[in-house]
């Protein structure tokens, strides 16, 4: 049975045919010269190529000539993510999977190998894509954005929660750009549009006393997703779904990954109350909003009273208590 380490190796060498297929679309391209790019045998070509049509890319085969890519895919190849990317240091490192338990899981074998600030893992399909407070999350293959950016940040360890707001404030603004949805944000974690989630984010961290090791920030967006199941189909939703339209994931994940580097270094300049002021800008319910908290151990219900400068989000019960929301799922009451 192949090992990890191969099928990693597979995935790079998917991404290479990819590449040169897309590279000369306009030609049909010998199977010799795709041979001798990637140093196998005709047999092995030939299975490649079935195995990106089997994941529905579409390859004109010519007899006796060679192969020619009829549509240019929207595969996230580290080649194409970084002809969109500016320069800097999120996305310094792309790592490409076809298939995977979940990104998170990757980032973390990675991060703790030495895997550099700004790393990036995404993947086409996660088999166990993972949520905040140990829920699963949705992952059909090849229309949603799954990935894990691997963080080193210069700050304390109780610093670091602001990072999921950052993270919030940085996709919300990247789909209103491209699609030119509404966007808004529930605390702390959920991307919503027109009241339905489509992104959520999971931040980990692993820290010792007095700095920080690493953060993982994990992301799912449903992107070209034409339905959603119907057990979630009440409170989840696509940017398809939304527009009737489907999008570029590369020109997402490249806007994203802007977005968090623009605030990334705006947090490490001018501290959290940056991240704070624009979260409560986009969120309409940092403030003013009659909520519930799921999973508070007394029930927690009240109206939001905006966030504290550390980006703890305030409620004010119906007896005037002030609580501090750490945890939990906020929902509307």
């Amino acid at each position: 049975m192949p090992d990890a380490a191969s099928d990693r190796a597979l995935d790079r060498r998917l991404d290479r045919l990819i590449d040169l297929l897309a590279e000369h679309a306009t030609v049909v391209l010998s199977g010799t010269k795709l041979c001798s790019e990637l140093h196998v045998p005709q047999s092995t070509l030939w299975d490649w190529v079935e195995r990106l049509r089997s994941m529905g890319l579409e390859i004109r085969g010519v007899p006796g000539t060679g192969y020619q890519l009829m549509k240019v895919p929207d595969v996230l190849t580290p080649h194409t993510i970084r002809r969109r990317l500016h320069r800097g240091e999120f996305g310094c490192r792309i790592h490409h999977l076809y298939k995977t338990d979940s990104t998170m899981n990757e980032a973390g074998r990675l991060a703790v190998a030495g895997a550099p600030h700004g790393t990036v893992i995404v993947a086409e399909e996660q088999t166990a894509g993972r949520g905040r407070l140990g829920h699963a999350w949705m992952s059909e293959p090849r229309v949603g954005l799954y990935f894990t950016l691997v963080l080193r940040p210069a700050l304390m360890p109780a610093a670091a929660p602001i990072l999921t707001l950052l993270c919030g404030v940085a996709v919300a603004e990247a789909l209103q750009e491209l699609t030119a949805l509404p966007m808004d944000l529930r605390w702390p974690n959920d991307v919503m549009c027109r009241d339905k989630k489509c992104a959520g984010i999971l931040v980990e961290m692993t820290a010792e006393p007095e700095r920080i090791a690493y953060v993982l920030a994990g992301f799912g967006i449903n992107v070209n997703h034409a339905a959603i199941p119907a057990e979630l189909a009440t409170e989840a939703t696509s940017l398809c779904l939304e527009t009737g339209r489907t999008f570029s994931r590369v020109e997402i994940l490249a806007a994203v990954l802007a977005r968090m580097e623009h605030y990334y270094e705006r947090l490490l300049k001018e501290g959290p109350a940056v991240i704070v002021e624009r979260f409560s800008q986009i969120s309409s319910y940092s403030r003013g909003k009659r909520v519930k908290v799921i999973d508070s151990k007394d029930g927690l219900a009240g109206v939001t009273a905006g966030l504290s400068p550390e980006g703890v989000l305030l409620v004010q019960r119906d007896d005037g208590k002030m609580e501090r929301v750490l945890s939990g799922h906020v929902r509307p009451q």
